[in-house]
């Protein structure tokens, strides 16, 4: 059984709050965060840069949120700024609004016990690579035990580079409840550094790295409590759900949900007098200041007819950005 955190990050329903791109104890080669994101205090929840708390609050509910993971950079190097949105979220959203973290460094107790305070559920370790195999006996054991006892659910998530056995004697000693394996990925942010470190994409892959995931699989993957997460899972579950949550909620009336969670509508430069004169419906269209946008299907009959000159259908996500994936035009 997966975790709470997983379980409704895999529905698409975690919001990704990126509280600070700063993390001073180690420059990781395979670190994913992207130049808009690396060495900044800039928050953003999912792809909006976060200006008020309200910021926030409108995108959780634009994804009709279930829960919140918190990441960075790393999120204890701003603790007041985490616990702040730890306590926001929960007082918004109430105790089942799960919040998961994760984090590179230990903290300490103190740490915990404020974020515990502050309302976090699931606290997730990503000890440095030179350590793996040699983490007993050091702060990495204790901090788990710490955590536990100050209310959290310690757990360990790491990026799969190649199995360690050790994350399994951890969980079999009841020091952590789960052990997430990442699919090892290269990203824009790591690309080039990944390169010099000898990793290549695996063939036919947009991101995933050739290598170590069968091996992680033999040795690692046999455990009931660790889970291997992978590259198109993310893309193509995680991500395309969340899409989806928020199409369906800030769809308009006439917009249609792609089953990759985009929206699709026309658009056209027409004076919006010609809609009420075809008698179009007001809950097909809606005016823009310098356009008119429509139902789709109801753009190209209309072109088709000659009622109308010109238009395109727009792909868009529902994000708060509004990206556009595609415009295909109609005259």
């Amino acid at each position: 059984m997966i975790s709470k955190g997983c379980e409704q990050c895999a529905k698409g329903g975690k919001m990704v709050l990126f509280v600070y791109g700063y993390c001073d104890q180690r420059d990781c080669f395979y670190c994913p965060l992207g130049e808009n994101r690396k060495n900044v205090t800039d928050v953003y929840a999912n792809e909006r840069r976060v200006e008020s708390d309200e910021d926030v609050l409108e995108q959780a509910y634009r994804m009709d949120a279930l829960g919140t993971s918190i990441t960075g950079g790393e999120p204890q190097e701003a603790l007041e700024r985490t616990c702040h949105y730890l306590e926001l979220l929960k007082d918004e959203f109430g105790e089942d609004h799960h919040t998961h973290l994760y984090t590179g460094i230990t903290g300490g107790r103190e740490n915990m016990r404020k974020l515990s305070e502050a309302g976090l559920d699931e606290i997730r370790f990503h000890p440095p690579y030179e350590l793996w195999g040699d983490l007993h006996g050091t702060e990495w054991e204790d901090i788990l035990y710490i955590a536990r006892e100050e209310g959290l659910t310690p757990a360990f998530e790491i990026p799969g580079i190649r199995a360690e056995e050790e994350f399994l004697e951890f969980l079999d000693e009841g020091a952590a409840d789960f052990c997430n394996v990442n699919e090892f990925e290269m990203s824009q942010g790591n690309y080039r550094r990944m390169q010099q470190e000898g990793y290549e994409l695996k063939e036919g892959h947009m991101s995933a790295v050739d290598g170590s995931r069968d091996d992680i699989l033999d040795v690692m993957g046999d455990h009931e409590r660790v889970y291997f997460c992978t590259s198109v899972f993310k893309d193509a579950a995680q991500h395309r759900r969340r899409l989806k949550r928020m199409a369906r909620n800030v769809r308009r009336e006439f917009d249609d949900v792609t089953d990759d969670g985009t929206l699709v509508y026309g658009k056209t430069y027409t004076e919006p007098e010609r809609f009420a004169e075809l008698g179009v419906p007001e809950e097909f269209y809606t005016v823009k200041s310098e356009h008119v946008e429509v139902a789709w299907w109801l753009l190209e009959e209309m072109i088709e007819e000659g009622d109308l000159d010109d238009g395109e259908i727009v792909e868009q996500y529902p994000s708060y950005d509004g990206q556009v994936v595609e415009r295909t035009p109609l005259a």
